[in-house]
């Protein structure tokens, strides 16, 4: 069974904020960020714990093509999205939503 997946809405607000951002540049790069973000959640929910552990116990999924990585926690029932943090901006910025 696969687990329930949920987003904080500060996860999402980032996400939106860097696909936004992207689609100022140019829709292109707006669109392959979306379809690596599409991808980093599917293989996190088809299985969770194949990322490695990172701080607080969640464990992180970096994008190949993108500065971000989607920060999640494994819980008994769901998979938590904390955070879609950029790599270069205010490391663990997201621990206090733990």
């Amino acid at each position: 069974m696969t687990p329930a997946l949920e987003y904080l809405d500060e996860a999402l607000e980032e996400a939106e904020a860097a696909a936004h951002w992207y689609a100022e540049r140019s829709e292109a790069a707006a669109a392959g960020f979306a379809d690596e973000i599409d991808v980093a959640i599917t293989a996190i929910q088809r299985n969770p714990d194949a990322w490695p552990s990172h701080v607080h116990g969640t464990r992180r999924f970096l994008l190949r093509r993108y500065p971000f990585s989607v920060v999640y926690r494994v819980e008994p029932s769901r998979i938590l999205i904390v955070a879609v943090a950029h790599g270069r901006r205010r490391p663990a910025f997201w621990k206090s939503r733990l």
